[in-house]
């Protein structure tokens, strides 16, 4: 029975490691997101990985010679506990799917959340801190200003971790 399986990628290798193992005649899924890059002057919008350094592959690891995929040109290793891969649920194959349109590109919402706005950042090390919104950056993190130890430091956060204070 084919399942899901994680791969893990070299750096920025993600595209170049789902075109060989679909060359190879692996089923893949490289789940991408548009984000805004800047490079010599020009803003210009991209395609990057949801999960970078990640992509999924899609086999039946008891009747397909799957062992190559471990040295496929831009891909480190699969995702193993042990010597054998590990499967990711095909419910959460399905719900990221949900998400992402025929191209596998999701459609990421932009928060609401206007500059200045004072914001409170719920998780991690800076968890019940105050900070204000300064902008979305183009890696999708929320940029705010936080008042620590007599200085504006600028830090960047996922949406998840940040709620209007």
């Amino acid at each position: 029975m084919k399942q899901w399986y994680a791969v893990r990628t070299q750096a920025a290798a993600e595209s170049k490691a789902d075109a060989n193992l679909r060359h190879q005649g692996f089923e893949t899924f490289l789940p991408r997101f548009r984000k805004l890059r800047s490079h010599a002057r020009k803003v210009e919008s991209v395609l990057a990985p949801v999960f970078p350094r990640y992509l999924f592959v899609k086999f039946d690891k008891n009747a397909q010679a799957w062992r190559c995929i471990n040295g496929t040109f831009g891909v480190v290793s699969l995702v193993s506990f042990g010597l054998l891969p590990s499967a990711v649920p095909s419910y959460v194959i399905d719900a990221i799917r949900g998400n992402c349109d025929e191209q596998d590109v999701m459609d990421l919402p932009e928060p609401n959340f206007k500059p200045g706005q004072a914001l409170l950042i719920e998780r991690g090390p800076l968890a019940e801190i105050v900070g204000l919104f300064e902008r979305i950056s183009g890696d999708r993190q929320v940029m705010l200003l936080v008042e620590m130890l007599g200085r504006a430091l600028r830090v960047a956060l996922p949406f998840a971790a940040v709620r209007a204070a």
